[in-house]
């Protein structure tokens, strides 16, 4: 649902105001979305070398065993 014209004003205003009142805080929130995308992007790689030393410890153990 878009915003009337009003609303998009009223909400300018308050974030304007929000800047100058606290700019720690309106920076904060600013990066809020890409600071959860860090996070996401930051687990998926973890459980992506998770799974590749699983695998090469596998492999090793496969490699080392004696016939």
């Amino acid at each position: 649902m878009a915003l009337s014209m009003e609303e998009e004003r009223i909400l300018t205003e308050i974030a304007s105001q929000l800047g100058q009142e606290d700019p720690a805080l309106a920076g904060r929130l600013a990066n809020f979305g890409r600071l959860r995308r860090r996070r996401r992007i930051r687990a998926i790689a973890a459980v992506v070398v998770a799974i590749l030393v699983i695998a090469s410890l596998v492999g090793a153990a496969f490699v080392t065993i004696p016939t």
